[in-house]
């Protein structure tokens, strides 16, 4: 069968780095975040006999090979055991937004991937059991299945069963947040964040600080948000992001996903803070400066950061909807 789906990236305001188990990607925290609505994924996938191998399509071009390429197969592998089918697939997928440029690409379309490729295999999966096979392709797209603002629980038992992502506010939740994500570089970055994280575990000093403290940091977001306390909010996410970039940038050898762009949003961001205008910046693994602000304070931010030089583009965003099938498809 053929089928369609859309999903949409999220944005962790508490992150995750780092995982008990590889394989499963079972991460060593819990995480929240925020889905957003004008960042998507869009997949049509394709199960037939008529195939003899597997194909991918991304962005229009053809991937056959690389750590994408394994990605997708072994994902379309995953799914063909849970549907007892042999079939090989063809999947294409268009992303409205960079690519593997710390925006959470792998999010979106691992969960449209999941979403897709389980309808056209057969399958009647809920939102727990796709978020369970989404985590499988990539730890973020848990959270992807459900929009608005979501907490990917780590869970303790060794087969994931009780790791997935779960809604903890609907995307009605809270109008006046804004998250304007500024993009500084749309290219692929140096450092994938799987690679990254084992690397972190390996050979940073701090890790077992980060490890120690994140956890506290997920719990006491996830009540802030449902409380709305927007100034909390941001003093965490912040905080909790800089804390994350610091293991990343004291590994051996040291992982520095800022460009100088970067910097500057950051110390504008502060300075500003202390003008008045209340606003806080997160990173994920990656150069995009992500803004957390409340409606009020939107266009006048957007302004000044227009006058910023080396943002290629600014994208301001609210919370966004869950992952859901399509009737159009790509092929």
């Amino acid at each position: 069968m053929k089928a369609s789906a859309q999903a949409h990236s999220n944005i962790a305001l508490s992150k995750y780095w780092g995982k008990r188990d590889e394989k499963l990607i079972l991460p060593n925290n819990s995480s929240v975040s925020m889905t957003l609505d004008k960042f998507f994924t869009v997949t049509t996938v394709d199960f037939d006999s008529r195939y003899s191998i597997d194909s991918f399509v991304l962005n229009g071009e053809k991937v056959g090979e690389g750590q994408e390429w394994k990605e997708v197969q072994g994902h379309l592998d995953l799914i063909r055991s849970m549907a007892h089918t042999k079939a090989k697939a063809k999947v294409v997928s268009n992303n409205n937004f960079p690519t593997a440029a710390g925006l959470a690409s792998s999010a979106s379309g691992m969960a449209a991937l999941s979403l897709a490729g389980s309808k056209a295999a057969g399958l009647n999966l809920d939102k727990k059991e796709l978020s369970i096979l989404s985590r499988r392709g990539s730890g973020s797209a848990s959270r992807s299945i459900e929009g608005g603002f979501v907490e990917w629980i780590k869970g303790s038992k060794s087969d994931g069963t009780d790791s997935f992502g779960r809604q903890i506010a609907k995307e009605t939740h809270w109008p006046e947040l804004r998250m304007i994500v500024n993009i500084v570089k749309s290219g692929a970055k140096k450092w994938k964040s799987r690679a990254g994280m084992a690397q972190t575990i390996a050979t940073c000093p701090y890790y077992p600080v980060w490890e120690k403290t994140a956890q506290k940091d997920s719990d006491t977001m996830k009540e802030l948000v449902i409380k709305k306390d927007f100034s909390a909010v941001g003093k965490l996410a912040e905080f909790n992001a800089l804390k994350m970039h610091a293991t990343m940038m004291t590994t051996q050898p040291p992982i520095l996903y800022w460009h100088p762009v970067t910097m500057e949003i950051m110390q504008d961001i502060i300075t500003w803070r202390d003008e008045g205008i209340e606003s806080y910046f997160t990173i994920d693994a990656g150069p995009q400066v992500k803004i957390l602000c409340l409606e009020k304070n939107e266009h006048k931010l957007v302004r000044r950061l227009n006058d910023i030089k080396g943002i290629e583009k600014i994208e301001s965003c609210k919370a966004g909807p869950d992952a859901k099938i399509l009737e159009k498809h790509l092929f």
